[in-house]
């Protein structure tokens, strides 16, 4: 991306004084190259084992649905690798997820072992975010360039990259939390009721994450003066 530069001011000497401010934009696709960027990741990521476990389960009960899911995702993850090279960060993050999870729920038949599934799955997305979150590549940023391409400047930003550790923070401190509730609701709560309860509770958590991590990186770009803008046509 070429920086904006502010125009040369004449110095005291009537001779042209550089006042050059370097500022470099955020890229994002357009609306619908951006849904469709989106939608993609999703599909691939959630919808592709989504589909395969309902079809599985339809025919073959609940075991044979997990194994199904499994497998999509792990192909998708495979197929991925020998035609890129790398695997997308919410590919390898659902992967890790749905393992543990089924892994879990197959090992017994027991009911508090099928519930247990929800809050472990919860404590590896924390673990995962929280990895990275001191490091060079925070998960958050990994994800918006993957999900909604975002492109950051080429020079990278200090203060941008501090937000990105942050919102990796926030992140694992959401999926804590929702570890440490379902936790509790799974030993107070009757199954069906858990079931909604956590569904709700995830969902509701994920909104005023996403929310937030919106809004605090609409904040960070004002105060360094950085701008966010659609790619080129």
């Amino acid at each position: 991306m070429a920086p904006d530069e502010t125009a040369a001011t004449p110095g005291r000497s009537g001779q042209p004084r550089a006042n050059v401010r370097v500022t470099e934009d955020l890229e994002i696709p357009r609306p619908l190259r951006l849904l469709l960027t989106a939608g993609w990741s999703l599909t691939e990521s959630v919808g592709l084992p989504a589909a395969a476990y309902i079809a599985a389960a339809w025919v073959d009960g609940r075991d044979a649905g997990l194994i199904a899911g499994l497998a999509a995702i792990w192909l998708t993850a495979v197929i991925r690798k020998i035609a890129t090279g790398s695997v997308p960060s919410l590919l390898t993050i659902s992967a890790v997820v749905l393992t543990l999870q089924a892994a879990v729920v197959l090992a017994t038949g027991e009911l508090w072992l099928f519930l247990l599934q929800f809050p472990l799955a919860n404590l590896a997305m924390c673990l995962l975010f929280a990895r990275t979150a001191r490091g060079p590549d925070p998960l958050v940023a990994r994800l918006a360039a993957e999900v909604v391409a975002l492109r950051q400047p080429a020079t990278c930003h200090p203060g941008l990259h501090r937000f990105f550790q942050g919102a990796t923070w926030l992140w694992a401190g959401i999926f804590l939390l929702l570890t440490a509730g379902l936790a509790v609701l799974m030993m107070t709560e009757p199954a069906g009721l858990f079931l909604t309860l956590s569904t709700a509770a995830t969902a509701a958590l994920v909104i005023a994450g996403t929310g937030a991590s919106t809004l605090w990186f609409l904040l960070v770009l004002r105060t360094l003066g950085l701008r966010l803008r659609f790619a080129p046509a």
